[in-house]
């Protein structure tokens, strides 16, 4: 039995979005009594798959890269596991108003049978509440107290807390008790992203699986079908570029949808016949540099750790949370 357990140290770990799971995993690991809480009806955060009659589709984080060597055992726990593989597609680039084959060879890798896949995987293991909106902290008597904007006053006081959230609903919670976060929220100019989804009853003849877009609306192109595992009617995911739906982020969505795909039928992909759901990120790419990894306040007990602390990929979100959790470990009390 390990120290923590023999004290029996809590965490709240606020988010479960791939940081917060592998922040929340390393910690019970380490002997911690560990609680999540997601505002959302499921984990994954921007790891996320859409479900719909007849198709489903990833319109968050479109596949992810492994370079570190912790991640690297993650990653292939996950794919032992069967919720993670590779994925080849063949990737063209859109560039002065040509196509070209990408030169890319960097392997990529999908969630099976969703991209939300790994982060259920991870949450099965791990006390979750689901729906729990926390919109107040307060921390008295080396306690952290929490309020959530649907049950109230929670009874479950903690020795520690992790926000485990896009930077502005870091900064938005913990902005009067940490002054820090401020500043690195700020730095983080985190933006949002304009995504439409787009499933056909008929296969298309494309001569691509998935494109990066330059100098358009549009900043990517993928066609969902053909990542592993994947069943259902053709689908097609269109990601606005982060800077034009920044601008553009309180636009409509059926003015959103109609520009976007002004421009992917521009580019070859008509979706007139196509079923048509659009999706708005507020809160989708962006990250502080040079990246701390994560934040740590040891007297006041609190950190921060997500994807805009460390690079603002899968892998740094993955890492922000288990180095978090390590750092939460080795402070001496």
């Amino acid at each position: 039995m390990s120290k923590n357990q023999l004290k029996g140290t809590s965490v709240a770990v606020i988010g479960a979005g791939i940081s917060g799971l592998s922040c929340a995993t390393q910690l019970k690991a380490l002997g911690y009594q560990v609680q999540l809480y997601e505002k959302s009806r499921g984990v994954s955060g921007r790891m996320s798959t859409r479900n719909e009659d007849n198709w489903t589709v990833d319109h968050g984080a479109q596949y992810f890269t492994a370079r570190d060597p912790l991640f690297i055992d993650e990653l292939n726990n996950w794919i032992d596991a069967e919720v993670a593989a590779s994925w080849n597609p063949h990737l063209k680039v859109f560039k002065n108003n040509q196509w070209q084959d990408s030169t890319s060879n960097e392997n990529r890798y999908v969630g099976i049978p969703a991209m939300n896949s790994p982060s259920k995987y991870l949450a099965k293991n791990l006390p979750l509440a689901l729906n729990q909106t926390i919109d107040q902290i307060t921390y008295y008597q080396d306690k952290w107290y929490l309020h959530s904007l649907e049950q109230g006053d929670i009874e479950q006081r903690y020795d520690w807390l992790v926000l485990a959230l896009p930077a502005p609903q870091s900064m938005s919670l913990a902005k009067s008790i940490d002054k820090s976060i401020e500043r690195l929220a700020t730095q983080a100019n985190m933006q949002g992203c304009w995504t439409v989804m787009a499933s056909f009853t008929e296969n298309l003849n494309l001569p691509f699986d998935a494109a990066f877009i330059n100098d358009e609306i549009i900043s990517w192109i993928s066609r969902n079908n053909s990542k592993p595992n994947r069943m259902g009617l053709e689908t097609w995911i269109i990601h606005a570029n982060a800077q034009w739906s920044q601008e553009w982020i309180e636009l409509g969505k059926d003015e959103a949808a109609k520009l976007i795909l002004d421009c992917a039928k521009r580019l070859g992909l008509d979706c007139h016949k196509a079923k048509i759901s659009i999706h708005r990120w507020r809160y989708a790419s962006g990250h502080t540099n040079p990246p701390p990894g994560f934040s740590l306040q040891e007297d006041l007990k609190i950190g921060f750790c997500g994807d805009w602390l460390n690079g603002g990929r899968v892998e740094g979100a993955w890492l922000s949370g288990y180095k978090l959790a390590s750092q939460i470990e080795s402070v001496k009390n």
